[in-house]
């Protein structure tokens, strides 16, 4: 019987070491999909600051995302996100919405 425990005993140690990796990799997978989430949420919250700003000092909602973007100086990586901007009336607040761009995985 004592010999049965002998290369169970032996595994323990590998098993311990992969769980271990494993928890690690899990981890920082779901730091890495928190960063984009929040990266995203810091777009949008920027871009409706700039339009609460615009229709203070212009008395206007502007009608479209890139006249907040040239005229507030607002920069992000359009590689990675997509703004969807709906202007309805200069008078109610435009509705903003970020996306994230797909990117294909490039073979080579």
């Amino acid at each position: 019987m004592k010999y049965f425990f002998k290369p169970v005993l032996k595994l323990v140690p590998v098993v311990l070491i992969v769980a271990v990796l494993l928890l690690f990799s899990t981890a920082v997978s779901n730091l890495e999909s928190g960063k984009e989430t929040e990266d995203k949420k810091q777009l949008e919250d920027t871009i409706a600051r700039a339009v609460v700003s615009c229709y203070s000092i212009e008395g206007a909602y502007p009608r479209s995302v890139e006249y907040v973007i040239e005229r507030y100086g607002i920069q992000y990586n359009e590689d990675d996100y997509i703004i969807k901007y709906e202007f309805y009336a200069s008078n109610l607040m435009p509705e903003i919405t970020v996306l994230e761009r797909a990117h294909e995985k490039q073979i080579n």
